[in-house]
């Protein structure tokens, strides 16, 4: 069976090489960060990425990354614009940015008929989510039945910390059975006199505990899956499409899938460390933890020969 990565990266900013942090060379050989996750996704089985781009960014995109990794996959694009929306919806007055992650994985209708695993392109996710996906997908996933069948990776929220700051993330609540009840955005979480700080939405504080599953948006899904974006997009837009900011988020959908009832989604456990430039004094910490992948025999000196 075909699987496909797709990885958001319409967030890239239009400046190349001017401190993008999807772009900043990681690797000993100018590798960044999307390297490895591709890497790490044709090594588990998937067969074709498709990049969520800009289409203004197409001719760079394509200069920096996506010639290269043609050459190793099958690869493809598709274009998240802020006036890509359903017939009678406009962009309002103001508005600068698209709509978030739901509407970027919509743009992919029509090029993915198959399964496929959404990452964001500025995270480094390891190996292990990649196999558990894959293998859920080609030898698990139900792709016939009413109800969506969909999975994720599950990190271990004490692996997902930043030392140089707060990070947000999607804290799961997960059943016995490991199937996903809920996923609930929650905001400055940091390791603070060795206890774990956070804060809801209204800037109220939150528990957590190190153990906790969260999610780095690492979703597997059924091709139909895109059906629901498309059919939620517009009652979105209905409902919040005149706010500056709103945004048609991943996690928010696949949470109304499962307390609807129309969909479950399968919690895969990996223990890989996370880790990302989400600030600029994260880059040497990033740098020296691919090292030591390197070194110990993760991947090789040199990805792609």
């Amino acid at each position: 069976m075909k699987t496909t990565l797709v990885v958001l990266a319409a967030g890239i900013g239009s400046r190349f090489g001017g401190g993008i942090k999807q772009l900043t060379p990681m690797g000993p050989n100018g590798e960044i960060i999307m390297d490895y996750a591709i890497y790490d996704a044709k090594r588990a089985g998937f067969d074709k990425v498709v990049f969520i781009i800009r289409k203004d960014l197409e001719k760079d995109f394509k200069e920096i990354i996506g010639d290269r990794i043609s050459k190793v996959i099958e690869t493809d694009y598709a274009f998240q614009e802020i006036d890509d929306l359903p017939e009678g919806f406009t962009v309002p007055e103001g508005r600068k940015k698209p709509w978030g992650t739901g509407q970027a994985v919509l743009a992919v209708r029509g090029k993915v008929n198959e399964p496929f695993v959404v990452i964001n392109a500025d995270d480094y996710y390891g190996p292990e989510g990649f196999k558990a996906i894959h293998k859920y997908m080609t030898e698990e996933m139900d792709l016939t039945g009413e109800k969506l069948d969909m999975c994720m990776a599950g990190f271990i929220l004490k692996n997902t910390l930043s030392e140089n700051g707060t990070v947000t993330r999607g804290v799961c609540t997960v059943d016995e059975t490991h199937m996903l009840k809920g996923v609930r955005e929650t905001f400055e979480i940091r390791m603070e006199d060795g206890a774990l700080k956070a804060e809801d939405g209204e800037g109220k504080p939150v528990t957590l505990t190190a153990d906790q599953y969260v999610s780095m948006n690492m979703w597997g899904f059924p091709p139909k899956f895109i059906e629901v974006l498309e059919k939620g997009f517009p009652e979105f837009l209905a409902a919040r499409g005149t706010e500056q900011k709103s945004e048609y988020l991943l996690p928010t959908i696949v949470d109304k899938c499962i307390q609807s009832g129309e969909g479950s989604v399968k919690v895969l456990p990996t223990h890989d460390k996370w880790f990302g430039v989400t600030y600029q004094e994260d880059k040497p910490t990033v740098v020296a933890a691919i090292r030591e992948l390197i070194r110990t025999g993760k991947y090789p000196e040199k990805l792609y020969d």
